[in-house]
């Protein structure tokens, strides 16, 4: 394994060869100024970049083409057509965190369920690619895990590897859109509209939301179309949206270190520690305190 990393008061970049078809990149950029990550990259290569926090300028050919990568925001990449070598203008206060990888090495992963990622069937393997998503929070979580780990030098190839793993499995895990045209109930604009009113009653409320039925009463919908209306358009049911909501808000709230962790629970509906303890480590596989001792420290 070859790892390269560099250190300064403000700044952090790594550089991890797990093997040959399989590399992760770090910077984190607490300074002021704007700061280049620079790599070679062959067109064999998928590249998966990741802001965990800040933004972050690809620039391509030269300068003559380049895509902004925003906060929280996962970018995905693939010619292989042409090598597309990294020349990265981070920008300050920001994280960034690429793994790349070869389409081979990629594909033996997913050998048995390539159907299920579009640029990994057949007729899209001589393809290039693109895709931008939001970073969800448990991808978040393994990301600061990266970017901040306390391990002796002999288990930190192994380490990576798994976390790498982890990623990619969690990128890939995405519930199915909602197919709008095909689902009669989303076809009334009304219905579509007592739903995100919903939604947004149970955010405005996340520390004491209503029950179905008052909701349903609230919105004007009956309890079965709140309920098929609901997870036809975000995915799941009301309160299991409520739960991630509220994890990822607390997540958020404990990052920005301002809050103990009984005063966040309480901001999102915990009334004792132990409950909301217990509600993140569900969420995260992680506990309050260990996710906040895993954090990069900022200047």
């Amino acid at each position: 394994m070859n790892s390269i990393q560099k250190n300064n008061a403000e700044s952090t970049f790594q550089k991890v060869s797990i093997e040959d078809s399989f590399k992760i990149l770090t910077h984190q950029n607490n300074t002021d100024e704007v700061e280049i990550l620079t790599e070679e990259t062959h067109r064999d290569f998928i590249q998966f970049h990741f802001c965990l926090k800040g933004s972050a300028k690809f620039n391509f050919n030269e300068g003559s083409y380049s895509l902004n990568l925003g906060d929280e925001k996962a970018l995905l990449l693939y010619n292989p057509i042409k090598d597309l070598p990294l020349h990265v203008e981070v920008s300050p206060k920001s994280w960034l965190v690429c793994v790349l990888v070869s389409i081979q090495k990629l594909h033996s992963l997913f050998s048995e369920e390539a159907d299920y990622i579009h640029f990994l069937t057949e007729e899209n393997m001589g393809k290039k690619y693109y895709q931008e998503q939001n970073i969800s929070p448990s991808m978040a979580v393994v990301l600061s895990q990266i970017l901040n780990f306390n391990l002796h030098p002999s288990v930190k190839k192994i380490y990576l590897k798994g976390k790498a793993y982890e990623l990619i499995g969690l990128y890939f895990n995405r519930p199915e859109e909602a197919d709008i045209e095909q689902c009669p109930f989303l076809v009334d604009e009304e219905n579509v509209r007592k739903i995100r009113k919903a939604k947004e009653i149970v955010i405005n409320r996340m520390a004491e939301p209503p029950s179905l039925q008052e909701l349903s009463d609230e919105i004007g919908l009956s309890l079965k179309k709140l309920k098929e209306g609901f997870k036809e358009i975000y995915g799941e049911t009301v309160f299991g949206f409520l739960f991630d909501y509220k994890m990822d808000y607390a997540r958020k709230l404990l990052e920005t270190g301002q809050h103990n962790v009984n005063e966040v629970g309480l901001r999102v509906g915990y009334s004792t520690a132990s409950h909301f303890i217990a509600a993140f480590k569900k969420k995260f596989g992680t506990t309050p305190k260990k996710y906040i001792l895993s954090l990069p420290i900022s200047n």
